[in-house]
């Protein structure tokens, strides 16, 4: 069975985004959540950022790596990062005997 996989990423909309309307944007954010949800990703926490790079941050969780793929190529077909800069960091749970 694959282990869950976490995504941490930080975020902030580009120029493009805010030339778009309000409609053409809540379109792109619906395409976004419809694309998590389908491949079984949820949000475990979103969070706006008092950071002068990036305007937000948030933590995903997703079913598998190959989950977070298919996420990605739909994420490129409707160009989603036309419309915002990010960086991510995957990561899995530690084991506490790891620790």
């Amino acid at each position: 069975m694959a282990q869950p996989i976490y995504k941490l990423y930080t975020m902030r909309y580009t120029p493009e985004w805010y030339a778009l309307s309000s409609d053409d944007q809540h379109a792109i954010l619906a395409k976004v959540e419809a694309s998590r949800k389908a491949v079984g990703g949820e949000v475990i926490l979103m969070a706006a950022s008092l950071d002068e790079k990036w305007s937000g941050w948030g933590v995903e969780k997703y079913p598998s790596l190959e989950a977070i793929g298919q996420h990605a190529i739909t994420l490129y077909m409707i160009k989603w990062f036309t419309y915002v800069y990010s960086e991510s960091v995957l990561g899995m749970d530690i084991p506490p005997s790891v620790m």
